[in-house]
């Protein structure tokens, strides 16, 4: 993939200031959210009940292209983006559609749904809020680029990557711009945020750390290539992939490299971290586990293609998907295969679990809900 030059400077330009800190019409109480890689922090661990042996496939449901757009679940209902353009509402007991909404291009970001509002981003460079019940357009925001990645959600503002280069942070309520940071490249990483600092990668091989509030940058780490893997916090360590095949382990406070493990391939793949584990694909096909402590590869996976999707994990298993067609679960200590399940296309959407169901989309069309 080609590298896109640096900029040695970056800008920043206040709107606005100061963010939402409660959601109007939530009672002063929070309201429910569900997100790309589980939390705010894109640990990609679902505290739920999960599919610890597949029983059946659930159902699956049509759209007209490719899904690769990772789902969220909530309230019994999934959100899906589709490559038709579409956004779909999907009920998760029937398999049935509850409403679509039509942007103008195609649709591989993953939703973001807060309260009553669901906000993905399309490649026509719109981020929309619709109504979470019945897909009414609330409102949209232009941005000069392609919104590939989920929008992240905090304290009342939502940040977007864009690849016209840019973070941006947006008043969820108001539709209001608060400010924007340029980076040397376009933006596929989805934003992680952790007390009070944003985490992104860009094309330009930076790893970012940014004032939420005040939209200063704090400081970049430089990989040695594109970053479209999204961050993953744990603690003061985010981690994140490069397309130079290394998982990097950098210092939230400082931003110094900890520590880095190789792959053989480009990481493109987002990590999922607990306690004691860092877990990430490769395009060299491989799922790798990591153990924190000795920061040694424990274990590796071999799948027959590449592995772009970024791992969940649940109750002692590790989920995760391959170009090779199939999803796969592996035992989260040891690496060994617990079950898989074909699809009929390659697969780039990230799983999600949901109270004993796990829902992900994949090249041929559907979106997979297996129980």
């Amino acid at each position: 993939m080609t590298k896109s030059n640096l900029i040695k400077q970056l800008s920043v330009i206040t709107l606005a200031s100061g963010l939402t800190l409660v959601l109007s019409g939530c009672g002063g109480g929070a309201a429910k959210m569900a997100m790309f890689r589980a939390d705010t922090q894109h640990s990609g661990v679902y505290q739920t009940q999960g599919v610890n042996q597949l029983k059946q496939l659930k159902w699956k449901f049509k759209t007209e292209s490719s899904v690769n757009s990772s789902p969220v679940v909530l309230d019994g209902v999934a959100y899906v983006g589709s490559h038709d353009g579409n956004v779909y509402a999907i009920d998760t007991q029937s398999g049935q559609n509850k409403w679509k909404f039509k942007t103008e291009s195609k649709v591989g970001a993953s939703p973001v749904v807060v309260g009553s509002t669901v906000y993905i981003g399309s490649d026509d460079g719109n981020l929309y809020a619709l109504n979470k019940d019945n897909g009414k357009e609330q409102w949209r925001y232009a941005t000069e680029g392609s919104v590939y990645s989920a929008v992240a959600y905090d304290k009342g503002a939502l940040y977007i990557t864009s690849t016209d280069s840019h973070l941006y942070a947006i008043n969820a309520e108001s539709n209001i711009e608060m400010w924007r940071l340029k980076t040397g490249g376009a933006i596929y990483s989805s934003p992680a945020v952790h007390q009070g600092v944003i985490y992104f990668g860009s094309h330009d091989g930076y790893l970012y750390a940014v004032n939420a509030a005040s939209g200063q940058a704090l400081w970049r780490f430089k990989t040695n290539a594109a970053i479209f893997s999204s961050p993953a916090i744990k603690g003061e360590t985010v981690y994140v992939g490069s397309e130079d095949g290394n998982l990097y382990a950098v210092n939230t406070k400082t931003g110094q490299e900890r520590w880095k493990v190789s792959a053989s391939a480009a990481i493109s793949s987002s990590p999922a971290v607990t306690d004691t584990h860092v877990f990430f694909g490769s395009q060299d096909g491989r799922l790798y586990a990591v153990d924190i402590a000795s920061r040694q590869t424990v274990w590796k996976f071999r799948t027959h293609d590449w592995v772009s999707a970024s791992p969940a994990v649940n109750d002692g298993l590790v989920y995760f998907a391959s170009y090779d067609k199939f999803l796969y679960v592996v035992d989260i200590e040891t690496g060994k295969l617990q079950w898989k399940f074909r699809t009929e296309g390659r697969i780039y959407s990230s799983p999600t679990i949901s109270d004993g169901v796990v829902y992900f989309g994949s090249f041929d069309q559907q979106l997979y809900a297996l129980e």
